[in-house]
């Protein structure tokens, strides 16, 4: 009986181990690649491309305000490996809006610094606040931010890619694009978005060596979240602080990892990774032991997820009744 279960198990083990060279994409070398980073002024953009020029890569920032740009490009460049062939470069411009000043906008750059091997689509903002009292046409702009800006980008630099038949594409979405939060449904909607924009351009670029990246970072210590911070309601910020406070460094080193290897799904901690995990369902598999431990673990995380939910209803009620007994004791004042 031993022999029978040993066997049966280097049977599947020898199985697993020959599927797994057609499920892991092929890793990209960034030595002498060129990487696009939009919003590479500040945070996790400017983090992106430091990671990226450390690897060897030449860089371009893209993002509106010049000022910023001209400062990162100055701290980017203090990272670069060689001097003699890579380039660091910044251009200005707003990627949700003109297309087709986009498309002359990435002719350009491609020009320059040659083509683009990686996009990694990293601006965007965020904001919080009641739905009922969320302006309308914040929804619009979260959508037209977060959300069209990188498809419009994507569409831009993607028909060089497809010629060539190698590349990366890399949506950075949040954690907030897997769970929807109190105060987060302006945000939350555009980061959704993302997820299925990746998922289904994924399956349409596989065929060219295409891969996308998905990355979900949790709340990132940046000039846009200290921002964010202070018009916060305070049940969002109650329910953000359970997660904690990452390094941008951190999350832009793992999302660069992640995107050499061509995993599709990026995330950083143990929650990011439980929360992939029990919200993998259709997504493309790159990792036969991500599909293994999603499989396993799936449903132990679903309880755990649980419990999480019976802490944030919680918490939201106490902000409401607290909310409700200061009223009180203000009208009695």
């Amino acid at each position: 009986m031993f022999w029978v279960v040993a066997v049966v198990f280097l049977a599947v083990a020898l199985v697993l181990f020959l599927l797994s060279s057609f499920i892991a994409p092929k890793p990209i070398v960034l030595n002498g690649a060129h990487v696009l980073v939009t919003g590479g002024s500040s945070g996790i953009g400017k983090c992106l491309a430091v990671e990226a020029a450390k690897r060897g890569a030449s860089v371009t920032l893209l993002a509106r305000n010049k000022a910023r740009l001209a400062e990162a490009v100055e701290e980017v460049q203090k990272y670069i490996t060689d001097g003699s062939k890579q380039k660091v470069q910044s251009v200005s411009a707003d990627i949700s809006k003109d297309f087709s000043l986009l498309e002359e906008t990435v002719k350009q750059i491609e020009a320059e610094q040659g083509p683009i091997t990686a996009l990694i689509n990293c601006a965007g903002t965020s904001m919080s606040g009641k739905f009922l009292e969320t302006p309308l046409e914040d929804f619009k702009r979260m959508m037209d931010i977060n959300y069209h800006g990188s498809v419009l980008l994507t569409r831009a630099v993607l028909p060089g890619m497809v010629a060539r038949r190698q590349g990366r594409v890399v949506f950075v979405s949040s954690m907030a694009g897997q769970l929807g939060l109190f105060g987060y449904t302006a945000y939350s909607s555009s980061k959704f978005a993302l997820r299925g924009l990746a998922e289904s351009l994924q399956m349409e670029v596989k065929p060219h060596n295409i891969q996308v990246t998905l990355a979900f970072p949790p709340d990132t210590d940046t000039p846009g979240f200290a921002e964010e911070q202070k018009s916060k309601p305070r049940e969002t910020r109650l329910l953000s602080e359970s997660g904690g406070l990452f390094q941008p460094d951190v999350v832009a080193r793992t999302i660069i990892q992640d995107m050499v290897k061509g995993r599709f799904l990026s995330s950083v901690g143990v929650d990011g990774f439980m929360l992939s995990t029990v919200t993998s369902g259709f997504s493309p598999v790159t990792s036969l032991l991500d599909a293994i431990l999603q499989v396993s673990l799936m449903g132990i995380f679903r309880l755990v997820c649980l419990f999480y939910q019976f802490h944030f209803d919680r918490t939201v009620k106490k902000c409401q009744v607290e909310g409700e007994a200061d009223k009180g004791d203000k009208k009695s004042s």
